[in-house]
C-alpha cells in the first residue's frame, strides 16, 4: 500500500469543506423560506399548513418549491 500523498489530504479537506458549506448554506435557505411560510397569509387557510409540511419534509428541496411557487399564494402579514 502506498501511503495518501499531501495532495490527496489537501483535495478531501477542500471536498469537505465545500460541502459543509452547501449544507450550511441550503439550511439557511430552508429556514428563511420556512419562516416565510409561517409570517405569509394565504388565500386558503389551508395552505399554510400544506406548505409548512411540504416544506418541513422536503428540506431544501421543499424550500426551493416553495421560493417558486408557494410565495405567490399569499402575501405577508
Amino acid at each position: 500500500m502506498e501511503p495518501i500523498s499531501g495532495s490527496g489530504i489537501a483535495f478531501a479537506g477542500g471536498f469537505m469543506f465545500i460541502l459543509l458549506a452547501l449544507f450550511i448554506l441550503t439550511s439557511i435557505f430552508w429556514l428563511v423560506e420556512l419562516v416565510d411560510v409561517l409570517k405569509r397569509k394565504f388565500y386558503d387557510p389551508n395552505m399554510k399548513i400544506v406548505w409548512i409540511l411540504v416544506v418541513l419534509f422536503l428540506h431544501s428541496l421543499g424550500a426551493l418549491i416553495y421560493y417558486f411557487v408557494g410565495q405567490k399564494q399569499g402575501v405577508l402579514e
